[in-house]
């Protein structure tokens, strides 16, 4: 399977300042994770996007806000920071998507892996959160649909529910969204009751795990429930908000799924539907060593599947 990894070092030069968990050190604990697998992939570089295609999602308020806060380094809240490179970043996050559904539609490859920061499936339409400028996963199913792809499925296994995602795409029948996520945990969305509205309806899936829970009773929900909303939904192509902090060792957090158990999910969500072109996005995940060796099993799944 061709496997495109899609980075940039531009990602670096997001800062978030000292003791920041969201460090430019995850992405290159990454990089240096997957280096053994550099000659199954297929390397790309992201694109600089325009403000229309950020506005896809995004109002031109929200974009103006970005800007503004990294030309003056400002936070935009505690958590989530900007720094003088950090909206040329994050217009590059956005673009790793891009260039990746490209060079599917392309024919270059059939599966794609974004390793970007910042991440961005707390951003909402018109607010930066959670360590998230631009919901780069929304913008990209966006897009997917510009370049033909009508129903467009996205699949979250964050340890924190993606709310920007979850709000962008709440309405809408032709995007459906699925999640998994710990229960009680920032930022306190994502309940089980909240299955769109509207054309929406039904086209939103919630799954809440209590603290401590691990790879037993995360899988049931890959093995069991997944398959029958992809089954349901049949979708022209699935993105996956990878977000690697529902680990054991992930000190933002508190699930106890292993390696092993990340290993499998990535298996499951590729078995859904093997004819179908599939994009993961990087979102969380804290521990700096676990975090490479995740990403890297994630990768293996993906070119072996």
């Amino acid at each position: 399977m061709n496997v495109a990894y899609i980075t940039d070092d531009i990602y670096l030069e997001h800062d978030t300042g000292m003791g920041h968990p969201e460090s430019k050190q995850r992405l290159i604990a990454i990089n240096k994770a997957v280096e053994p697998l550099q000659d199954e992939l297929v390397k790309k570089s992201p694109v600089w996007v325009s403000e229309e295609i950020l506005q896809t999602v995004h109002s031109a308020e929200h974009v103006q806000k970005i800007i503004d806060a990294s030309e003056y380094a400002d936070a935009i809240d505690p958590d989530t920071v900007c720094s003088t490179d950090s909206y040329t970043a994050a217009v590059k996050a956005v673009g790793a998507g891009v260039t990746a559904l490209d060079g599917i539609k392309n024919g270059e490859f059939e599966r794609a892996f974004c390793a970007v920061r910042p991440p961005g499936h707390h951003a909402t339409p018109t607010q930066a959160m959670g360590f998230c400028l631009f919901n780069n996963i929304a913008i990209a199913a966006k897009y997917a649909q510009n370049i033909g792809y009508q129903k467009v499925m996205i699949i979250d296994f964050d340890v924190h529910h993606g709310n920007g995602t979850h709000d962008t795409f709440y309405n809408d029948d032709t995007v459906f969204y699925f999640s998994s996520h710990q229960a009680f945990a920032y930022p306190g969305t994502g309940m089980e009751k909240d299955k769109g509205a509207g054309r929406g309806e039904g086209y939103t899936a919630n799954f809440l795990l209590m603290p401590d829970s691990g790879d037993l009773e995360i899988l049931d929900i890959y093995e069991n429930d997944l398959p029958v909303y992809v089954d349901r939904f049949d979708p022209d192509i699935i993105l996956v908000s990878a977000g690697y902090d529902l680990h054991e060792s992930d000190p933002l957090a508190q699930l106890n799924v292993t390696t092993e158990g990340i290993g499998k999910i990535v298996r499951l969500i590729l078995d859904t539907k093997k004819d179908i072109p599939f994009v993961f996005f990087l979102e969380g995940g804290y521990d700096i060593e676990a975090l490479g060796r995740n990403v890297k099993v994630t990768l293996e799944k993906m070119i072996s599947q």
